[in-house]
């Protein structure tokens, strides 16, 4: 099967993220927990794994020969060199609360670059998608981030892992990070958090322990918007540590977060 054209693959992942979407908003109000992951405090539920099997069905239905990468039903192999990578519900524990902040995303990697990417934030009503050079945009208008703020003056998002260890480096992190910047925000979807830099709601954001899934068509929509997201030292956005603020500030917090050893458990 041929590859198909990004925006083709937009056009598929903006189809099915939506229609994702409203299957777990509807299934917000009467989720059961079902089982744990990594401790007791990191869930999945039900809606978590019908979700996934919705995308999966609809995206492999579409183009049955292409990979794909699920947070719940791992990865599934393919010819064409276009892999999907899916996160069914990011934001699951503010998912089980009944709190708004919470997204599915779906991003499309041709031969290892991520091509296309859509995420849907149902309860909010926004979805936000991008296609590598083509711009992002939320529910169709173009999105481009805000100047460089300097780093005190930075509304700064970021996230926490499950395992008291991690969560304990991150919160001396925290403590070395907060008074040197105008605040911090903790929304508990990193989808999210990348999407807010590129809509202008947030100023920077970063987090250790992320999978591709957490990040991969959010990243994508905030590098469209004039954001830069990376690891340290150069490296790509991976688990260790994800850094993304605007060019300008990006630089001020990196060498922050490196001189403090963020991308560490301690």
């Amino acid at each position: 099967m041929a590859m198909a054209d990004p925006h083709e693959l937009l056009e598929l992942a903006i189809d099915v993220v939506e229609k994702a979407g409203r299957l777990a908003a509807e299934g917000q109000a009467k989720v059961d927990v079902l089982d744990t992951k990594s401790s007791p405090t990191d869930v999945v539920t039900e809606m978590d794994r019908a979700t996934e099997d919705l995308i999966r069905t609809r995206l492999l239905t579409a183009r049955p020969s292409d990979a794909l990468l699920g947070e719940e039903g791992g990865a599934a192999r393919g010819t064409t060199g276009v892999r999907w990578i899916v996160d069914p519900i990011d934001g699951t524990v503010n998912y089980l609360y009944g709190r708004p902040d919470w997204a599915v995303s779906i991003a499309a990697e041709a031969d290892g670059e991520i091509v296309a990417g859509a995420v849907a934030a149902p309860v909010h009503g926004e979805t936000y998608t991008a296609t590598r050079g083509g711009g992002a945009r939320c529910d169709g208008v173009e999105l481009r981030a805000g100047e460089a703020v300097p780093l005190e003056m930075a509304l700064v998002a970021t996230g926490f892992g499950y395992e008291a260890q991690r969560r304990s480096q991150q919160a001396e992190v925290l403590r070395a990070v907060l008074p040197r910047v105008r605040d911090i925000r903790r929304c508990g979807s990193a989808a999210l958090d990348l999407c807010s830099l590129a809509k202008g709601r947030a100023n920077a954001y970063y987090e250790r322990g992320l999978n591709q899934w957490d990040w991969a068509a959010a990243a994508l929509v905030a590098a469209e918007a004039g954001v830069h997201v990376a690891g340290l030292h150069g490296r790509a956005p991976n688990s260790d540590l994800t850094v993304a603020a605007v060019p300008g500030l990006f630089e001020e917090l990196h060498d922050l977060l490196a001189a403090l050893g963020a991308d560490a458990d301690g």
